[in-house]
Parts: C-alpha cells; structure tokens; sequence
C-alpha cells in the first residue's frame, strides 16, 4: 500500500496511521472503558498463550505488562482512531496489538518497531478483530452495568423507598386518564416508583448476564482457525477472575460473531430502564407543577434560578436533565438495533464499533442521571398540604357511594359536586345519606386499600 509517515513518538504503526487517515469521521476514538476492555482481553490472551506453551514466558509477561499499561489509562492517547471505521473494529484491533507490541518491544529492551514483539504473530495469537472487538464491547459494557448503573439505581431505589414512608399519611387524589380518580396515598404513588426501580435493577442484572457470554476464540467466522481448542475457556476465565464477571466462552461462535443479538437484548434492557425513568421523573414534575397554578402536591428542591427574566422562578432542572438522558438513549436503542438489523452479514456483524460506543453511552448517561436524580431532586422532596385539601373535594369520592345509593345517583351526586363545587359529603347528606354511613363510606384511609366496605370497581 505504499509507504505512510507515523508520528516518531507513536506506539502504534502504519496500520493504525492509514486508519486514522481514513476515518475523519468524528473526532470521537473508543471510550476508556473499551480501551480498557480491550487491554483486559489482550493480557488475558498473553497469559493464556504461555500457559498453552505458544508464548514464552518471557515475551508473554511484556505484552501483559504493555496490556495493563493501556488497562490503567497509560496509553489511551495511542488509540486515536475514529469509531466510525471498518465495520468489524480491525482498525482499532490493530492499533491495539501494535501499540502493545511496541511497549512490549521495550519493556525487553528492544527497539520500538523492531517486531521483537510481533503484532500479528505473538499479541493477537489465537485472536482475530472478529471475536476480540465484540469481545471488548461486551466485557466494557457488562463492568460498566455492574459498576456504575446497578449501584446508582440501588442507591434511587432505597431513596424512592425512604420517601414512600415519610410521605405515607399523605392521601391525596388518584389520577388516571389525567383526570381525578379515587384516592391514593402519596406513599403509594412513591412505593410504585420504587418497584419501577427494583424491576430496573433486575432488568440491568439480566442485560449483564447477555453480555458476559462472549465470542473470543472464534477468530475469522467462528472455527476458532488458528486458536488452540483450549484457548478461550482459559483466557474467558482469567477475564472472570480479573473482572469479577462471570464471563464465559459463547456456546455457538457462529451466532455470537454473525450478530450483534446480544447487544441488542442488552440495551432493550437498558430502554426500558429509561423509559421507567422517564415516568417516575414526569409525575414528580406535574406534581411539582406551580408554585400557584399547577398541581403543587409535591414542593421540588431548589437548584438554580429559573429564568433570566423572571425573578424568582425555579424550573424542574433535573427532571429535564433525566429526560433528555432518556431521549437519547431510546435514539441509542434503535441505533443499537439497526446496527443489529442491517450490520449481520453472512459470519459477520460488520456494524460493531458504533453499536457498542451507543451502548456504553447508555450506560453511562442512565448510571450518572439515576445518581443526579437522586441527589438533586428525589431526596429533597417534600410534600404540600395542597394534596390532602383537593382529596376532600374531589368528586371521584362519589364513587364509595355507590354500593350506599347505587351508580346512577352516585353519577348524578359527582355532576352536581363539579357543577357547584359542593363536597360529595355535603350533597350527599342533603339527599338522606345518614352521617354515621358517611363517615364510614368517606373514610379516606379505608379507600386507600383493599375492602369491600368502601367503593366498587371504577377505571
């Protein structure tokens, strides 16, 4: 391909240079968290390689040395290449077994590009970019799920919780339909919010148990050509024991390299996660609605001043920081699928670069809003007397008539409550209901829970 010039200083060679070249796509390389990854599987195969007699110990404990370099951030500025390149990350697999090689070379006393450690034939041995790209992608996305998105809901989780409980004598009215419906407890609502994120939790968990089975050992199309037959068992090992993961070697090479299935199961997780985020963030700012004329059932904290030209207006800044982080990781989730979709080509996925950098966004956008959500908003929330006021005149409160009066009467009670703005109690009592059966049907508490004695069935 004709001579290329590379930077004197570079790690990496003319592979990575043409690469660079190439792509001037974006200006965005891998995340550290790839390049970590990536380290990861390179260090693992090196120990791998001499535990199986294809390496000597020698050699092999300077590429591992070079491999935990770039796994501790010490070469990150060696991996310059845009993610927008070939289709199966060779490029970036490449600069990787040059910049290691090369580090390698050194650390034996060798000259930098002399091959002393060879890219090709000692770094990659018993790889290929095919199953050492998607590889990294999953083992970064999977630390990056058990590192920062499980702890971050964990901790939103047991705030939604503590809230649930100091909010629980708080009866207020239900909503549904965006119109008034029988009465709930604003613990409740929180207590919902809460099994939303417990359910996330698991959700995130099952996303992480999709990714920990991966493609290393298959090479070009999922033979293993050119890898001993005990290669990935023991490299995927060395992986699980560094990572703390439970990754493990794919039972079918040719399903896990042919298609980005997995990421694709994964980041639907990772949607719904956002999309019960998205949820529990709207209801809190429609509860939040005011100071004056909106709902103000709930008082939202104080973060920064709301306007530039209305004095003292305080906006629910947190709430549309969370929101924003949900539309993009829904844009991510069809990204993610698309790239599953159109990228599987024959023994290939050749869409795996920006299906993984989506993913990672993704985890960590969610893992940092979930942080910032609870801190900034959800822990300092405080309930309003304005809840507990509207309950004793919503109209919906006809609706524990029903069994007392019937439906039709009970109908005509509410109209006429909407109508005049008389309390259900008051025209209720003018129409003979007794107060003793009042006070027993109107019993808000009792219609916070489970009976016969109160309303019947409604929607």
């Amino acid at each position: 391909m004709g001579e290329v010039e590379v930077p004197a200083d570079a790690y990496y060679g003319a592979s990575t240079q043409r690469a660079v070249l190439n792509f001037p796509i974006s200006g965005q390389p891998f995340p550290r968290r790839f390049i970590r990854a990536l380290g990861l599987v390179k260090k693992a195969a090196a120990q791998t390689n001499s535990e199986l007699g294809l390496l000597s110990k020698r050699r092999a404990s300077a590429i591992a040395r070079a491999a935990q370099e770039v796994i501790d951030g010490k070469l990150d500025d060696q991996f310059p290449i845009d993610i927008y390149q070939t289709g199966s990350g060779t490029s970036t697999n490449t600069n990787a077994n040059e910049v290691i090689a090369n580090r390698a070379t050194e650390i034996l006393g060798g000259k930098r590009g002399s091959k002393l450690v060879h890219p090709n034939d000692h770094v990659n041995l018993c790889q290929s970019s095919n199953d050492v790209i998607p590889t990294a992608i999953q083992v970064s996305s999977a630390i990056a799920i058990a590192d920062e998105l499980i702890p971050a809901l964990q901790q939103l989780g047991k705030a939604l919780e503590s809230k649930s409980k100091e909010f629980w004598p708080v009866i207020k009215t239900g909503r549904t339909h965006l119109q008034d419906a029988t009465p709930i407890r604003l613990g409740q609502e929180f207590k919902g919010y809460a099994g939303q994120v417990e359910e996330s939790i698991r959700r995130a968990r099952a996303a992480l148990d999709e990714l920990a089975s991966v493609p290393l050992g298959g090479t070009a199309v999922g033979t293993g050509l050119n890898s001993h037959p005990r290669f990935a068992r023991l490299a995927c090992a060395r992986l699980a024991k560094a990572t703390g993961i439970p990754i493990h070697e794919t039972r079918n090479h040719f399903h896990a390299q042919a298609t980005l299935d997995v990421l694709v199961a994964a980041h639907g997780g990772l949607r719904t996660i956002a999309v019960s985020l998205w949820k529990i963030g709207s209801d809190i700012r429609l509860m939040g609605t005011g100071p004056v004329a909106g709902l103000g059932e709930l008082r939202l904290p104080e973060t920064q001043p709301g306007s530039s030209i209305m004095p003292g207006k305080v906006n629910p800044v947190i709430v549309e920081s969370l929101t924003m982080v949900v539309a993009r990781v829904l844009g991510n989730d069809l990204t993610v699928t698309m790239c599953g979709q159109s990228g599987s080509l024959f023994e290939l996925n050749v869409m795996m670069p920006v299906a993984g950098v989506a993913g990672l966004e993704s985890i960590a956008l969610l893992a940092a809003s979930a942080r910032n959500f609870r801190e900034r908003c959800i822990e300092g929330l405080q309930a309003t007397e304005r809840g507990p006021e509207l309950v004793e005149r919503s109209p919906m409160l006809a609706t524990a008539l029903n069994p007392v009066i019937g439906y039709d009467e009970a109908a005509k009670i509410a109209k006429e409550s909407i109508r005049t703005g008389k309390s259900i109690r008051q025209l209720a009592g003018a129409r003979g209901v007794s107060e003793a059966v009042l006070k027993k049907v109107l019993d808000l508490g009792k219609m916070t829970k489970p009976g016969l004695e109160g309303p019947g069935g409604g929607g």
